[in-house]
């Protein structure tokens, strides 16, 4: 009996060596559809993923070379979170060969021909095509600065690692430069004074992983410093606004339950270097100024000639195919896209459903005949001191229960064991 189990275990680890070697031997002669992915983000990295690499050439093109698991990315800005913790390598799904991966911007799609258009993102003037016979555009979005002037000079955005990054650095220079001699009471407290644009998800969560740091480390590093700190979170008209409206209001009311912590319902009109100003006049001076007010599209989206609706994302049918491509060789999925008559929020569960529908369809063929459909899993948000929002179709939570299911969630969510051991390792630190 142990004999024949140990042939098994064998026979398997021989089928499953030779299912690597077929992935990763550039020598195979079987007629293999090259599959281009645009983006590494959630749609995209769902797609790379899930699609069968024994029926595809799977040819990767992002600027980025890394998954992020943005969730959880508010919680590196203050260092409760690593910023590997939440970055997955896309070099380790495996690739047939190691340039099927470019780290290349997209900047022009030939649909009647079929090709893609890169440039290189470390030699600019490395310029090139790609064939393909499937292309997915997965690109993503940025973020929306509504034409208000000084927002993309002076402000953060939070949609990258390194955006976390720079906005720690602002977090950390801001209160060294307080304690320094010949910095009035004044400059201080403009340094210490951070001003958050959207009311939305990542919003509110950055403002609440900002009172954590505040009420946790700032009150033991910096304690001359703690009552200096000021946040005020900007929002034209309510907080979470995709949330349970008894939700909503628990979330308002323990924000301005909070010290120097404060709702101000207005438009930001202008941003400078070292101030807002709001619709109604009024100034707030500031040493940080962190925007998340909605998204738009990249310039290689703006650029494609295709049917796009008023927000300027590509158009699909149900199919996820693109309007306007008689081939159905071209897909859009995320961010950058929308299906007709089924609008859909922008969120990541939208992108990754969408992501793992397409591989599925592309992995069956003509076989798979089934529309996209979406229902959504619900949502969760943290609000700070160990309390969140749970939406889950019929159950509402919140408080300290809804804190554990928000972390337990997103546990369970990320992309490999290597993340799932390392982040409770950073929680159980902070």
């Amino acid at each position: 009996m142990a004999l024949r189990a140990v042939r098994q275990l064998v026979s398997r680890g021989k089928t499953n060596l030779a299912k690597i070697n077929d992935i990763t031997n550039p020598t195979s002669t079987e007629k293999r559809e090259r599959l281009v992915i645009l983006g590494t983000g959630w749609g995209s990295y769902s797609v790379l993923k899930t699609i069968d690499k024994n029926k595809f050439d799977v040819i990767v093109v992002s600027p980025r070379n890394h998954f992020l698991f943005t969730p959880l990315l508010c919680s590196t800005t203050v260092g409760t979170l690593e910023f590997r913790s939440v970055i997955e390598p896309v070099r380790n799904t495996i690739f047939r060969q190691p340039d099927h991966f470019h780290l290349s911007f997209a900047t022009k799609l030939d649909i009647e021909n079929k090709k893609i258009h890169c440039e290189s993102v470390l030699k600019s003037e490395l310029k090139y095509t790609i064939d393909f016979d499937k292309l997915v555009i997965g690109v993503g979005a940025l973020s929306n600065t509504f034409n208000v002037p000084g927002v993309q000079e002076h402000s953060f955005f939070l949609k990258e690692v390194a955006d976390a990054r720079r906005i720690r650095n602002r977090i950390l220079k801001n209160f060294e430069l307080s304690v320094q001699p010949g910095i009035e009471d004044s400059e201080a407290n403009r340094l210490l004074h951070t001003v958050i644009v959207g009311g939305g998800p990542t919003g509110v969560e950055f403002g609440a992983e900002l009172y954590d740091f505040v009420e946790q480390d700032i009150s033991r590093l910096y304690k001359q410093k703690k009552h200096h700190v000021n946040v005020t979170l900007v929002e034209s008209n309510q907080i979470l606004a995709s949330f349970d409206e008894s939700l909503r209001k628990y979330a308002e009311k323990k924000i301005k339950e909070r010290d120097r912590f404060q709702l101000v319902k207005s438009i930001v009109t202008e941003v400078k270097e070292d101030c807002v100003t709001l619709s109604n006049g009024e100034t707030i001076p500031c040493g940080m100024v962190v925007w998340s007010g909605g998204i738009a599209p990249r310039q290689f989206v703006r650029d494609l000639d295709l049917k796009k609706n008023k927000q300027g994302q590509v158009m699909t049918d149900k199919y996820l195919h693109v309007l306007g491509d008689d081939s159905k060789s071209v897909f859009a999925i995320g961010d950058c896209a929308d299906v007709q008559d089924m609008p859909l929020p922008c969120t990541a569960q939208v992108a990754e459903r969408e992501g793992r529908y397409l591989a599925k369809m592309l992995n069956h063929g003509k076989e798979f005949a089934e529309p996209f459909k979406f229902q959504s899993m619900g949502m969760l948000a943290y609000i700070g001191k160990y309390q969140a929002l749970t939406d889950v179709k019929q159950i509402k939570m919140q408080g300290f229960t809804s804190w554990i299911v928000w972390r337990s969630a997103y546990l369970t969510r990320l992309g490999s064991w290597r993340l799932r051991m390392q982040v409770p390792i950073d929680w159980l630190k902070h």
